[in-house]
């Protein structure tokens, strides 16, 4: 195919730069995109009488007929084509004639790349929002079962201080909750319309920038036309979310890949979310797992690749720009796989909460709550701290429990203690009375449960709108 842009040069590129420099086959996935944002190209042109009304509506036919042969799956990209651009506006030509030469009037592949990566990114963080209030829901409703069983909190991985599992599974509510957030703030970076911005530097026709806008559902359109076309902070804006987003996956992975093991034994992976080995009859493998916490670096990955890229670059475009798509469309691919298998591989997965009780009810997690039920007969903590350590130490030594003490053992080393001791420490008053909010008593967690529940009805609502 000759190349659009050959009239400067006098004689064809090299067929190894042309493999070399070739995006065609990565960005022919924004050939969606590059067609919407071209028919409302050439609908604003016709509107503002840079095109004739003729020439305009052939236009925007051929590139609907492009479009419905797109989603029919028969329109044939050319792979031998520079790029997406290249190949849409070729392919437009051959289909109306001398009118598809006209449809680049005003533009620059500089300003259309950067449209329609926009409207790519505004659809993945559009996708990323909808599959992690999925994932929300499924937690919320696993929480809400589990209020009350109760399980040891770790610091360090030592068991520390009771919680319950749905304390427990809150935290990474919050989490993503946070990450709807970051995905939210990445696409409204990305809702910004730089078509208008031409190579680097404007352009001397009459464009309706805020038309082509409100025909692509732009909030905005860019400030700057050095910013418009070498701008990709968008892009960072969702690697950087992606990428905390896999991190959390991966942490949550970590803990159900560990209490899975017999030495845990506290979950229990759907068959369906797990295989088995080649050799030993016995495994169970968490892959579901495992695959989430690896591919977490890949994603990683491509986020310090567009960085990288992206670090001494002069403005505004240069050809070094092309790397961004790769990375975006990678890390993109990786989220929306592990996100909704990881929902389902959760929702299935089995809890056993007596286990749980048991393994909290070894490692003295009631050992601050016995500082404190001395704290509340007037030791000062750091006192009551000392003999709370030195209990636990003879417990130690003896391979005992606190709740095995008797209370004239625990009087030998404090006068304070009065029977009312046990039930202080017991593991379910250890959690009740952590009643504050953000703490893990019951009532505590419906509350958080509650306000999550409603912050997601009201992104809903704010959506519709």
């Amino acid at each position: 195919m000759a190349k659009l842009w050959a009239g400067r040069f006098e004689k064809p590129t090299s067929a190894l730069l042309d493999d070399f420099q070739s995006s065609i086959p990565f960005d022919r996935r924004l050939l969606r995109c590059d067609l919407l944002g071209s028919v409302a190209h050439a609908t604003m042109l016709g509107e503002q009488g840079i095109l004739t009304p003729e020439d305009s509506a052939a236009i925007v036919a051929g590139l609907q007929g492009m479009l419905s042969d797109l989603q029919a799956g028969t329109l044939t990209v050319d792979m031998g084509a520079e790029d997406v651009h290249m190949f849409a506006e070729a392919e437009l030509t051959a289909r109306i004639g001398e009118a598809g030469k006209r449809l680049h009037t005003g533009r620059s592949r500089n300003d259309q790349v950067a449209l329609d990566v926009r409207l790519f990114a505004k659809d993945a963080c559009l996708h990323a929002d909808t599959l992690l209030r999925e994932l929300l829901h499924t937690l919320l409703t696993l929480a809400a079962a589990h209020t009350r069983t109760v399980m040891p909190g770790y610091t360090h991985l030592q068991k520390a201080q009771p919680v319950t599992l749905g304390f427990h599974l809150m935290a990474y509510a919050q989490m993503f909750k946070r990450d709807v957030k970051r995905f939210r703030l990445a696409y409204d970076e990305a809702d910004v319309m730089p078509l208008g911005s031409g190579a680097l530097a404007g352009t001397t026709y009459p464009l309706n920038r805020e038309r082509v806008a409100e025909l692509l559902g732009f909030s905005d359109v860019t400030d700057n036309a050095m910013d418009g076309v070498s701008d990709r902070d968008f892009l960072l804006s969702f690697l950087s979310a992606a990428s905390i987003c896999m991190m959390h996956l991966s942490r949550f992975c970590e803990e159900l890949i560990l209490w899975s093991t017999n030495e845990f034994g506290t979950a229990t992976m759907d068959d369906a979310f797990a295989t088995g080995s080649s050799i030993m009859p016995q495994k169970k493998n968490p892959d579901a797992c495992e695959l989430t916490r690896g591919k977490t670096g890949r994603v990683y990955g491509d986020l310090m690749a567009l960085l990288t890229v992206m670090k001494g670059l002069p403005l505004a475009y240069n050809k070094d720009m092309q790397e961004d798509k790769e990375a975006f469309f990678d890390a993109y691919d990786t989220l929306v796989k592990c996100l909704p298998t990881f929902t389902a591989m959760l929702a299935s997965t089995r809890f056993d909460a007596g286990a749980m009780e048991k393994s909290a009810a070894r490692g003295f997690t009631n050992a601050t709550d016995l500082a404190d039920y001395l704290v509340g007969k007037g030791l000062p903590f750091r006192d009551a701290h000392h003999v709370s350590g030195t209990l636990v130490g003879k417990c130690v030594r003896e391979g005992r429990e606190l709740a095995d003490l008797t209370l004239a053992e625990m009087r030998e080393v404090s006068p304070a203690f009065d029977g009312d001791v046990y039930e202080a420490i017991s593991l379910r008053a250890c959690v009740e009375r952590r009643s504050l909010r953000g703490g893990p008593a019951p009532e505590a967690v419906d509350a958080s449960i509650r306000r999550v529940r409603d912050w997601l009805e009201a992104m809903r609502d704010e959506a519709r709108r």
